[in-house]
């Protein structure tokens, strides 16, 4: 039916590409799904890097569906709920540092939206009102709403918003493929580029900051790129030489992608706030949340007691119940474990692949968080000519071929660079990988040859 209504023109969703002509979804089978048409497509990027136990797992289903007998949604300015709060125990049972309260909201960007306000009433309750400002990262990604949009670096999605977005300050991200001089090791790169954060608090005043925002491993603007050893300790330095709160936005990067629950914990830095999404609720329910530090939660409890902010689905039973089920599914499959195994085979496979390709000049990331960086010329580095989208034929190629990827553009500066995001589900297989790296070499194959 669905299918007709599109070609008759009846269809009035209003999607995403005004444009094009999508495929429907109809049905999901491990980490396949499968159209109206009958075409099966491989999810190697999880969707956005969400669906990380496939499209099928009867254990989460069945949770979610048990809740719906219960109650399906009660108000959170009335009730809590079971779901919830145990939910909120299992994370923070779990959470680096002394990140002690969740807040719950839907989706990523709310988690943002939040950990901003957060941050600026914790400085307008403990006395500090002159602290509203915000750092961030230049070629960063954290949501669409303004807040979210307006600390991201992905120039692309910000120019036409720009007049409706808050001033914020940002430094250079830490991208060691583009950035690392050949005479500096890593551990140089890292100090001089996280010094860049100390540089724009004294211009900006320290006084004046009320937190800085990263993610620990960029994802969908820079295509999975982990900081270098020792970026974040000193990011962490530098915060708290200045009282100025760390955010870590983990909304893709999180919840067991990269091989750990929390992809910080790799590098042994805590945040005082910590946003999480995607793989909270591998995306059988809308869900995200907000880990908040003890300090800040009782600063708020002590001091106006209310948090001035809200949505109406924040908390809501069935998603929380589903969130549950996922994690418990992680935890009980060793899935953290076969996150650091399989994505080790998968990295080898792609640079058995890639590696000498002559239009490849990076392969990087964390577990099954990996991206492929596109060059003209691998000796120099030189990106495409943008007007070419390679990175959009590299995914029309892919869906021809029956695979999901997430290719995007703007990679170097928010117009120019390409690069392919990997994050197929936890639950991959060896023949898996293999399918992902002989699909995806014949969709860059396809797209170059087509430029």
């Amino acid at each position: 039916m669905a299918s007709q209504l599109k070609v008759s023109g009846m269809n009035h969703v209003f999607h995403r590409s005004a444009v094009a002509s999508y495929p429907v979804a109809s049905s999901g089978e491990g980490v396949y799904i499968k159209d109206t048409a009958g075409k099966s497509y491989f999810d190697a990027s999880g969707g956005a890097a969400v669906s990380c136990l496939g499209h099928s797992d009867k254990r989460v289903i069945d949770a979610i569906k048990a809740q719906l007998d219960e109650i399906p949604f009660a108000h959170s300015g009335f009730f809590s709920n079971e779901p919830m709060e145990r939910l909120a125990d299992h994370l923070i049972a779990r959470a680096p540092g002394d990140l002690d309260r969740v807040y719950f909201v839907s989706g990523g960007s709310e988690a943002v939206e939040a950990a901003l306000k957060m941050a600026r009433q914790y400085f307008m309750e403990i006395g500090q009102p002159e602290r509203h400002k915000i750092i961030a990262r230049k070629q960063s990604y954290h949501g669409n709403t303004l807040g979210a949009l307006a600390v991201g670096g992905n120039e692309w999605r910000r120019e036409q918003f720009r007049p409706l977005l808050i001033d914020i300050a940002h430094v250079s991200p830490c991208y060691a493929y583009r950035g690392r001089q050949d005479d500096e090791s890593e551990e140089a790169y890292g100090q001089r580029v996280a010094d860049e954060l100390e540089a724009a608090i004294q211009e900006h005043s320290p006084e004046t900051v009320a937190a800085f925002v990263c993610e620990p491993v960029v994802g969908a603007t820079l295509g999975a790129v982990p900081p270098v050893p020792g970026y974040l300790k000193r990011i962490r330095e530098i915060c708290d030489a200045h009282d100025i709160l760390l955010i870590f936005d983990e909304v893709m990067c999180g919840m067991g992608r990269t091989g750990y629950l929390f992809a910080c914990e790799e590098d042994g830095v805590a945040p005082d706030l910590l946003t999480i999404a995607k793989g909270l609720g591998a995306g059988y329910q809308p869900i995200g949340a907000t880990l908040v530090s003890k300090k800040i939660f009782e600063a708020i409890r002590d001091g106006s007691g209310f948090f001035q902010h809200g949505h109406t689905y924040m908390g809501h039973p069935a998603a929380c119940a589903g969130a549950l089920a996922v994690q418990q599914v992680i935890e009980e499959d060793g899935l953290l474990n076969r996150v650091r195994v399989m994505g080790g085979k998968l990295k080898t496979a792609l640079e058995e692949r890639f590696g000498n390709h002559p239009h490849v000049g990076d392969i990087r990331g964390r577990g099954l968080f990996i991206g492929i960086e596109l060059v003209e010329d691998r000796a120099s580095k030189q990106s495409f000519d943008p007007s070419l989208k390679l990175h959009a034929k590299v995914k029309t190629n892919a869906m021809a071929n029956g695979l999901m990827c997430y290719p995007m553009g703007g990679t170097i500066d928010g117009r120019t660079g390409d690069h392919i995001l990997l994050a197929p589900p936890f639950i991959i297989d060896d023949s898996h990988v293999d399918e992902i790296v002989e699909k995806l070499g014949a969709a860059v194959e396809s797209a170059l040859a087509s430029r």
